[in-house]
């Protein structure tokens, strides 16, 4: 890793666990050009990972993160220690049982390059719950994907008072230098950012179907028809800034305040129990009679593929950044 301005250089990643998501970040980490060192103990893992970065190639492709990268510059390792010895940056993907993380994070301690990052893809447990596995946590960061990460392009990164200086701001290097877009949690919340941003739209899309507003489809259909288009382009705040003329975001708070805490006050707390959940599965298999998951999954992925690349030359020509955000960086400690 370099730390003088540069692209960061990275040659060797980890994968320690080799699940969907640690499959995916493996794909991604060998199409930017990097070897890649998998760890994961369930048996058939490294068939799994194989065929995983196998489908993923040819999207990889069609997007432009594929052009120096070889599926092949990959290994499997029976433990956790061998995988990340002469790693630059260890990505893990573990199941998220606080033991298991524990566990691993004190058998791969000692193994590690000294200025090796270790970034945990965690979306149920915090940063200081996993920091108890570790004797010296100063390079061990939250580097939340959404799945999948070798496609979605989200990466929320997240240290704290015993994160060592400069750490947050290598590993959103790393990860904007293979394609990803970043952002830094700036407080441990449950769920980090995007989570909660989900689960809030979720939690009131279960409320209009639970009160029988309309049905799972139609509110599906909603979003992805209506406000998902415009926030595949830019993000609500902004929007909205848009949303009353010259008069930007002031004048929007002052002409729609009263309908949206009047929406606000109307929202539903809804809880996902047993009932509720029995409910959105018979009303979604009503709506996808006898399609197969695995179609479905293909489809999401061909439309998502079609947007990213009908946006990343608009996104790389017209998009500024604001002055009051700081410049991404650009090397690796």
């Amino acid at each position: 890793m370099v730390a003088d301005g540069r692209a960061p250089v990275v040659a060797h990643t980890a994968s320690l666990g080799g699940g969907v998501i640690g499959a995916s970040w493996t794909a991604l980490f060998l199409a930017a050009g990097t070897s890649v060192a998998v760890y994961d103990p369930a048996a058939g893992a490294e068939h799994q990972v194989r065929r995983y970065v196998e489908s993923a190639w040819p999207t990889l492709v069609e997007i432009g993160l594929a052009g120096d990268g070889d599926p092949d510059a990959v290994t499997f390792h029976a433990d956790p220690r061998s995988a990340v010895e002469g790693a630059d940056f260890v990505q893990e993907s573990v199941p998220e049982r606080l033991a298991i993380k524990h566990e691993l994070f004190a058998e791969i301690e000692s193994a590690l390059r000294s200025n090796a990052i270790v970034a945990s893809s965690a979306s149920g447990l915090t940063l200081t719950e996993m920091q108890g596995g570790w004797a010296s946590p100063g390079r061990f960061v939250l580097g939340h994907p959404f799945n999948p990460p070798h496609l979605i392009p989200l990466v929320e990164v997240l240290g704290n008072g015993h994160t060592a200086p400069g750490v947050v701001d290598d590993a959103r290097a790393f990860y904007e230098s293979v394609g990803k877009v970043t952002i830094e949690v700036q407080r441990e919340v449950p769920g980090h950012v995007a989570n909660r941003l989900q689960a809030a739209l979720w939690r009131e899309a279960i409320h209009l179907v639970m009160e029988g507003v309309a049905r799972v489809d139609d509110v599906d259909t909603a979003v992805w028809a209506g406000p998902g288009l415009r926030w595949a382009a830019m993000g609500p705040t902004t929007l909205f800034h848009l949303g009353a003329g010259e008069g930007g975001l002031a004048a929007f708070c002052e002409r729609y305040s009263d309908s949206f805490n009047r929406w606000w006050d109307d929202l539903g707390t809804p809880h996902l129990n047993p009932e509720v959940a029995g409910e959105l599965v018979r009303q979604l298999s009503t709506s996808l009679g006898d399609v197969p998951t695995e179609q479905i999954a293909t489809r999401r992925d061909a439309l998502i593929t079609a947007m990213l690349r009908a946006t990343t030359d608009i996104r790389t020509t017209v998009e500024t950044t604001p002055a009051d955000r700081a410049s991404p960086p650009t090397a690796v400690r």
